[in-house]
């Protein structure tokens, strides 16, 4: 396997929950939550109402969401904002804005 492939490999495992390549797992698991979490900071910053209207939650709201929605390739951060979001919605954790409410009854 190429270095190219190995280094691929390792980023699926981080990134989308993938079988790993043999490394520690306890180090690839702390390394997944660093990166989750820097996704969270972006996600936060992009849709600082998000953050303010969670407050304590939305660190755990969003490593739920991450968890079952990997970053796509090509997905900008935010579409992943925006994504997060939608997924708040359906879960139940926010209401539907007023104005979908109107357009989709």
């Amino acid at each position: 396997m190429s270095l190219a492939e190995q280094q691929e490999r390792l980023l699926r495992a981080l990134l989308a929950g993938e079988d790993a390549p043999e490394f520690d797992q306890r180090l690839l698991a702390t390394q997944a939550a660093a990166l989750r979490g820097k996704r969270g900071r972006v996600v936060a910053k992009l849709a600082p109402d998000l953050a303010q209207l969670l407050g304590d939650r939305f660190r755990e709201l969003f490593a739920g969401y991450a968890d079952g929605n990997p970053r796509r390739t090509g997905e900008s951060a935010r579409q992943d904002a925006e994504a997060f979001r939608a997924w708040l919605i359906a879960e139940g954790h926010l209401d539907r804005p007023r104005w979908w409410r109107r357009r989709h009854i």
